[in-house]
């Protein structure tokens, strides 16, 4: 059975602290389970104060098969931002990767080759899982984006050459890749702007890509924007289109959204486990037991469900570390 653990962002030490809880043993160096396996939604770097530990811990436990792990949006702005065209320059838009992945460089900056092997050993993970029963994605999960990407990386890891054609352009491959991992945004009709709490104007905000949006208001469908929309119904005409996710279609599990209720069960056959770590401070996983819809009990956080940890047991184990 899996524990599929939200987006960690540099937090190791909740990390640690959750996978003791769920009674991970540190043998050598990496967590493992007997009977469980650890499944990470992607976007271990940037934000959180040890990011380099955190990589340590996700990649000795994928390396090792007593996790599974595909990327999030800031592993990949990390892979953009070194990226290279075939005459050896930097893409002109790696600049706007920069501030997301600063910190995670700063935490390299010592150690350039082990920095050059984390980006090397990103590009074998996939972008998406089908297990016995569930899918995983980092933030949507449409069946002919997936197509797209299974058609295209067929070879087990991220090649450079097709991450060029990903940089420059906005083919369907382009769009396929950037909305399984960073979701689908709403746009605005160009007549239309939005102002957030300090003045700036926004085009576009994340949306709720499994609901229709007819009769809808933009607030219905807003998921999580960090500024107020109009709550009046949608016109018609501006509705972008586009297929649901099957209601009788396999349970997915996915992060990204920083929710402020921490988690959520968003339809029966959806669930959101990203915690928004770097905010509330707690990280979260869901012990999926091989059920068909999820079920609130088997979401799991060191914080917030102390009724299912004893603590002493933690510290007994670290102790003996």
């Amino acid at each position: 059975m899996y524990d599929i653990i939200g987006d960690v962002h540099g937090e190791a030490d909740k990390l640690k602290e959750l996978l003791l809880a769920m009674d991970y043993k540190l043998q050598n160096g990496v967590f493992t389970h007997n009977q469980r396996k650890a499944v990470f939604v992607g976007d271990f770097i940037n934000r959180g104060p040890k990011i380099r530990e955190t990589l340590q811990i996700v990649r000795s436990m994928v390396e090792k098969g007593s996790a599974l792990a595909i990327l999030g949006n800031h592993e990949l702005y990390a892979i953009f931002y070194q990226l290279k065209d075939i005459e050896g320059k930097f893409y002109k838009k790696r600049n706007k990767y920069r501030l997301a992945i600063n910190q995670t460089l700063d935490e390299f900056k010592a150690y350039p080759d082990e920095w050059k092997s984390h980006l090397k050993w990103m590009r074998t993970l996939p972008l998406f899982l089908e297990l016995n029963g569930i899918r995983v994605v980092h933030a949507c999960w449409n069946d002919a984006n997936i197509e797209i990407l299974k058609s295209t990386f067929t070879e087990g890891k991220l090649k450079k050459s097709i991450l060029r054609q990903i940089a420059v352009n906005n083919s369907p491959l382009a769009r396929s890749f950037w909305e399984t991992t960073k979701g689908i945004d709403f746009e605005l009709p160009k007549d239309l702007l939005i102002y957030d709490n300090t003045g700036t104007p926004h085009r576009t905000f994340r949306m709720k890509w499994w609901e229709n949006h007819h009769s809808k208001t933009f607030k219905d469908i807003s998921l999580e924007s960090r500024f107020s929309l109009p709550d009046y119904t949608i016109p018609h005409e501006i509705i972008q289109h586009r297929e649901l996710y099957p209601a009788k279609a396999p349970l997915v599990f996915f992060g990204h959204y920083c929710l402020k209720q921490c988690c959520s069960i968003l339809t029966k056959n959806l669930c959101c486990v990203d915690s928004c770590v770097t905010r509330t401070g707690k990280l979260v996983a869901y012990r999926w037991n091989g059920e068909k819809s999820p079920i609130r009990e088997n979401f799991f956080s060191f914080d917030k469900s102390p009724q299912l940890i004893d603590k002493k047991e933690i510290k007994n184990q670290k102790k003996e570390k």
